[in-house]
């Protein structure tokens, strides 16, 4: 068995609403081993988006633990999680958060520059090309269309070869013939590099071509 570089254990997440308390996310339990695909999957409220968020150290949790790459998440200050997010996670988004001021390799060398390593340039450029788009290198956000912004978010994502890709919802903003384009493109560099995928999505077909799927269903795992 390969070791493990995502372990969640017993989590539970409440928010205050009004008098009450809401129960966002309770007893859920997982690991996940490096190198595998993991989709988790469950109706829009279910509770994935809280999910990713707690697994990526982004909030924390009311109950339980997540332990990213050996360390627990808990232990660590908002600082402490960044550092560990800089070094291990990539993430790709629906609505793709690049940087409307920079360029297309600017916002690909930008987790390279921010971890301080060599060539960044030549790095993030080499990534842009695998995605398809050494000819955009000089284009801002704004003149790239949705796939070519998604491809950019997925060359910012891999070019620090994280250990672990986060995805969510990573098609909802594309066409589905575009989003086909850059779904085969994920999972292809996600092979070549060994990077350990965990994506959320309602995409029945897209989940289908992970390894596994986790269904949450009102906060909670189901079989």
């Amino acid at each position: 068995m390969n070791e493990s570089v995502l372990s969640v254990e017993g989590l539970g997440k409440d928010v205050a609403s009004g008098e009450s308390t809401l129960t966002i996310l309770d007893g859920i339990g997982f690991t996940v081993a490096a190198g595998e695909s993991v989709a988790i999957v469950g109706a829009s409220g279910s509770g994935k988006s809280t999910l990713l968020g707690l697994m990526a150290g982004l909030d924390l949790p009311t109950r339980g633990r997540v332990t990213l790459a050996g360390q627990d998440l808990a232990q660590l200050d908002e600082d402490g999680r960044a550092a560990l997010r800089g070094r291990e996670l990539g993430f790709v988004f629906q609505s793709f958060h690049l940087l409307p001021a920079l360029t297309a390799l600017e916002n690909a060398m930008l987790p390279l520059e921010l971890l301080g390593l060599p060539n960044p340039q030549g790095a993030a450029a080499a990534m842009l090309a695998r995605v398809g788009l050494a000819d955009r290198l000089g284009h801002y956000p704004k003149h790239l269309s949705g796939g070519e912004q998604q491809r950019v978010a997925l060359a910012r994502a891999f070019a620090v070869r994280p250990r672990l890709l986060l995805a969510d919802e990573p098609t909802g903003n594309l066409d589905a013939a575009t989003g086909r384009q850059v779904i085969d493109l994920m999972f292809a560099m996600n092979a070549e590099q060994g990077t350990t995928l965990v994506l959320v999505t309602h995409d029945e077909v897209l989940a289908g071509r992970c390894g596994r799927s986790l269904r949450l269903a009102a906060g909670r795992l189901v079989a």
